[in-house]
């Protein structure tokens, strides 16, 4: 049998991509319905699944309304952040077919203390394709905003620590016309 700890991560995993789920509140069978929607596949147990729930509910991961006799069930921003730990790896932008001539720029502080994890936030904007204008700033054409979001909660950064900009210029933008095939 799986630990709880891989039943919230699917839990979080599936709100993250469904957006969220609902089922009719008036239901006797309403966790039975949850677990066979969401752990068909997988060999967790009712009770994993609703302390599952339970556990992300206290810390303010998940989000549980009645309404219309229904149940929604959703993430709130910090449960957002979290499963995001979980989408790491699968993380691309999308670029647009027609560029809205605006760039995105990321600037980061991130401590010497932690140039691990320095290093490695460099890295993914490298395999993102975004293009380094000084050592800790770097420049996107596109629309990215909920990408960064998610790297800020994968590697726990502060909005001091990683600011996100939308800019019309940059002086000298030949070289990252050219980068981005823009031109």
């Amino acid at each position: 049998m799986k630990q709880k700890g891989e039943a919230t991560k699917k839990i979080l995993q599936k709100l993250s991509t469904g957006g969220a789920i609902i089922f009719a509140a008036q239901s006797p069978y309403f966790w039975l319905k949850l677990y066979k929607k969401l752990f068909s596949d997988q060999n967790f147990s009712k009770k994993k699944t609703t302390d599952a729930f339970s556990y992300l509910k206290k810390r303010g991961l998940i989000d549980i309304e009645k309404k219309n006799n229904q149940i929604y069930i959703s993430l709130t921003k910090k449960g957002e952040g979290e499963a995001g730990k979980f989408q790491i790896n699968k993380i691309k932008i999308e670029p647009q077919k027609k560029w809205d001539k605006k760039w995105r720029l990321i600037i980061f502080d991130i401590p010497e203390t932690v140039r691990i994890k320095r290093e490695a936030f460099r890295g993914k904007l490298k395999e993102l394709g975004f293009c380094q204008l000084q050592k800790s700033v770097w420049v996107y054409p596109y629309p990215c905003e909920k990408e960064i979001e998610i790297l800020r909660g994968f590697f726990g950064l502060t909005k001091e620590q990683l600011r996100f900009f939308i800019v019309e210029k940059i002086e000298e933008d030949k070289f990252f016309l050219k980068y981005f095939k823009l031109s």
